[in-house]
């Protein structure tokens, strides 16, 4: 199985940004830190210690080295309903637009809640709830939909959104077919909470939280991930007040970037029932003391604003870090955990981001969980599904495919339903 996958990533590979490694040969000796040992070497017995000591203790350092500490502050947010439709898509569903104001005052910075709810549903439905690239007008060709007003990247102009991107990334969502599985489909744009550049943290939301004086996070505090993290919660905030969703059962997912402040969000908020990282990489669900395809120091070198300060001394330097991702996925536990991978995306790691779920595997076993499943790296298109930790490689490319979709709902039903 082992040797199938490499001759097919292969090929795939050549696609990849030249000058990283793509060999599994050349991939170096590595020790990954214990999730259950103490930082002062002493095992985890059971899981209260897991709970009260060791599990606040992992999520500190990422916090610390990582990501960056998020403000404890909780902003006055002030809520309007933009708009409600019960004949969206046909009549099929209720289209809900939500604004989140990060402040009393009326000129505060906002966030748009796009809520997608089946209109046969019977009750309270579970969702999935995830942010979007390009502002929500791209989630859908739906004319209804406000374009977002925030920074986008747009190539011909990066300060205004544009009729013309209306449903640009509807390939990606695929409202119809989740809303058929009963589910609500509930999505924000992430230019909203932060702008994904390096503007000295100037925009976004972390302005809200400086201390007299401050103009930027201190080393320890958030950059963007933590931030983007930060505004899921804030619509999870939405969802618990949404009387046609049911809240203890929100599923949250992301793809690539987001994958990765996705992760963030569900180890630090455990209202999320489930957490799905697509194509998370480097950051993300991926192993970072394998330095395969993108490494901690180009991920900090391209994107300086995602992390924390002090994340930066560990370029080229991943065996000083006191964790590696397996903790990250870690910290979801107990909750059900999905990560998936794409064949051709050797630069996010698809073998490293199966070994983090693995590696979180002891942690479920030690709370009573199944974990997962399977201990080698399956064959494309072969999901596991069946253990509280799931996991699938598909074929194709760094993107988010009706595919991922189908096994996604198919693991939440598994827990869902049960």
């Amino acid at each position: 199985m082992i040797v199938y996958f490499l001759l097919m990533i292969g090929s795939a590979l050549l696609a990849q940004p030249a000058g990283f490694n793509y060999d599994e040969a050349k991939v170096p000796k590595y020790t990954l830190p214990d999730p259950l040992m103490m930082a002062d070497g002493t095992p985890v017995k059971d899981a209260g210690m897991w709970r009260k000591q060791r599990r606040p203790e992992i999520l500190g350092l990422f916090a610390e080295q990582v990501y960056g500490h998020t403000p404890k502050t909780r902003l006055k947010l002030r809520t309007e309903v933009l708009e409600i439709d019960k004949g969206a898509h046909g009549g099929v569903a209720t289209r809900k637009q939500v604004r989140v104001w990060f402040g009393p005052a009326a000129s505060a910075p906002f966030m748009d809640v796009l809520i997608y709810l089946p209109n046969d549903a019977k009750g309270r439905v579970p969702a999935f709830l995830g942010l979007n690239f390009g502002g929500n007008h791209t989630v859908q060709p739906d004319p209804e939909i406000r374009v977002t007003k925030s920074w986008v990247r747009s190539t011909e102009n990066k300060n205004a959104a544009h009729e013309k991107e209306r449903g640009t990334g509807a390939s990606r969502w695929p409202v119809e077919m989740i809303l058929k599985r009963g589910y609500a489909v509930v999505t924000a744009y992430y230019g909203d909470i932060d702008p994904d550049f390096d503007d000295g943290f100037k925009n976004g939301v972390q302005p809200l939280f400086y201390k007299p004086g401050q103009i930027k996070p201190e080393a320890n505090e958030w950059g963007s991930l933590g931030a983007w993290a930060w505004g899921l919660s804030r619509a999870m905030d939405v969802l618990e007040k949404e009387k046609a969703i049911d809240s203890s059962k929100v599923v949250l997912h992301g793809h690539s970037r987001l994958g990765k402040a996705t992760l963030w969000a569900g180890a630090q908020d455990e209202r999320f029932a489930i957490v799905i990282s697509n194509d998370s990489g480097e950051g993300g669900a991926a192993l970072a003391r394998r330095k395969f395809g993108e490494t901690t120091a180009r991920i900090n070198t391209s994107f300086p604003h995602w992390f924390d300060g002090n994340f930066k001394q560990y370029n080229d330097k991943e065996d000083a870090l006191p964790v590696d991702q397996h903790m990250l996925l870690a910290l979801i536990a107990p909750r059900p955990l999905y990560v998936n991978s794409a064949l051709e995306d050797g630069w996010a790691d698809p073998k490293g981001e199966f070994l983090g779920a693995l590696g979180a595997d002891p942690v479920y076993r030690l709370l009573g969980m199944p974990g997962l499943l399977i201990k080698e790296h399956p064959a494309v298109e072969k999901p596991s599904l069946d253990g509280t930790i799931g996991y699938h490689i598909r074929s194709g490319r760094h993107d988010v495919t009706d595919y991922d979709w189908t096994q996604w709902m198919n693991f939440a039903d598994r827990h869902f339903k049960k």
